[in-house]
């Protein structure tokens, strides 16, 4: 999508002992040791929160709220789940939070291979129909209901692997598949009856 590469830009993977040897000296007393954390994590953090929202300047605002939070509950981190997803967690709460009070004009366009149109090709004559059927889905994927939308933002755009979705939001993985099976399949209904091209896979 044009104008938002740097939404899109994946960080470089994050050390899960630098997190720890970072939480445990704000513990003890090292404040400062969190801007490591922040350092980081604060592009994952927004590229998450853009993905609902779709709005740069309500994304830092909200990674900054997610931020304090997870500054806040530092001392009850248990080190039962690995610190990313305690951290994640902490921050889709946050994110619902700030949705709540305002609900956001739409999120990213699906692009995994799940959801492509059946026998697209991504040639220059295509390149229309294509930007069309993603402006649709960003639409789509933001009327869904948020027991389908979270999974598939999380799963789809954050690349996260079905365990780590399921323990960010708190379900078994049996349960996040058949929300992602479903929150797909509904995209599919909905872009069906939106553009009356029943073409969109889901399988």
């Amino acid at each position: 999508m044009s104008g938002t590469v740097e939404q899109e830009h994946e960080p470089a993977a994050v050390s899960p002992d630098a997190d720890l040897l970072d939480a445990r000296r704000v513990l003890a007393g090292d404040v400062a040791a969190f801007e490591g954390i922040v350092r980081r994590w604060q592009s994952r953090l927004i590229n998450l929160a853009w993905r609902f929202c779709h709005d740069r300047t309500m994304a830092e605002d909200m990674a900054q709220d997610a931020f304090v939070k997870v500054f806040q509950a530092l001392k009850t981190f248990r080190g039962e789940s690995g610190f990313s997803t305690w951290m994640m967690a902490i921050a889709l709460n946050t994110y619902r939070s700030h949705l709540r009070k305002r609900e956001p004009a739409f999120v990213g366009a699906l692009t995994n291979e799940q959801l492509q149109p059946a026998g697209a090709d991504p040639s220059a004559l295509d390149a229309l129909q294509l930007r069309e059927r993603d402006e649709a889905l960003r639409q789509l994927v933001h009327t869904l209901p948020p027991r389908y939308r979270e999974p598939i933002v999380l799963y789809y755009f954050n690349e996260m692997n079905l365990t780590e979705t399921a323990t960010i939001l708190g379900m078994p993985e049996g349960t996040l598949k058949a929300r992602l099976s479903r929150g797909r399949a509904l995209l599919a209904k909905r872009y069906a009856n939106k553009t009356k091209r029943p073409d969109l896979q889901v399988g």
